[in-house]
């Protein structure tokens, strides 16, 4: 895998693009005029979007038929050496449909323990935990 960055004005503005060549802008989040992403939102953006292809891809191949799908994702950092790492995420995930709950929480744990590479590779470091809402009810 590979990503080329390229710097696209005079401050900290950049475009990223990666095999698909769909161009993904990252910009300080801390500065003047934001044109784009923080890369540290970019980081919790890749646990919930590996996550939730997962979770989908999963329950589709069980024919379970998904009304709509959400997450809400949490990051909390720490300061070390002048540096503010993630030390923990919390991922809300929120799915409408006629989808047995077991189902949905097989599936979410498929794709922490197993499949989703993003949250896999972060956890040696990075505390991940999530919460499952099924049709506005917490089942996990």
């Amino acid at each position: 895998m590979q990503v080329t960055i390229e710097r696209i004005n005079g401050d900290y503005l950049m475009e990223a693009k990666g095999a698909s060549g769909v161009p993904v802008l990252m910009d300080n989040s801390t500065i003047g005029n934001v044109q784009g992403t923080s890369p540290m939102e970019l980081l919790l953006m890749g646990v919930g979007g590996c996550s939730a292809i997962d979770i989908i891809y999963i329950l589709k191949k069980q024919r379970q038929i998904i009304e709509s799908y959400s997450v809400d994702i949490e990051g909390e950092t720490h300061d070390v050496l002048g540096a503010k790492p993630f030390k923990a995420m919390t991922l809300k995930i929120y799915l409408k449909g006629n989808i047995p709950a077991d189902k949905v929480i097989r599936a979410a744990a498929l794709s922490f323990e197993k499949y989703c590479s993003v949250s896999i590779t972060m956890q040696t470091s990075v505390e991940i935990k999530y919460q499952l809402f099924l049709n506005g009810e917490q089942i996990l």
